[in-house]
């Protein structure tokens, strides 16, 4: 019987950080999405959040 792949149906991994340029924050993650620009740091780990389902 062939070995089956255990992590095969969990969704993609993600991680997400922030990210400062100059006076905006952008909330990053690894899979490659990137939000938008913020003034706000609390706004850039909401689009984080909600990125990742949390």
């Amino acid at each position: 019987m062939a070995q089956q792949d255990e992590h095969r149906d969990e969704p993609a991994l993600h991680r997400t950080t922030t990210v400062e340029q100059g006076p905006f924050c952008t909330a990053r993650c690894i899979c490659g999405w990137r939000g938008p620009a913020r003034r706000a740091r609390s706004q850039a780990r909401t689009d984080a959040e909600t990125h990742t389902g949390g």
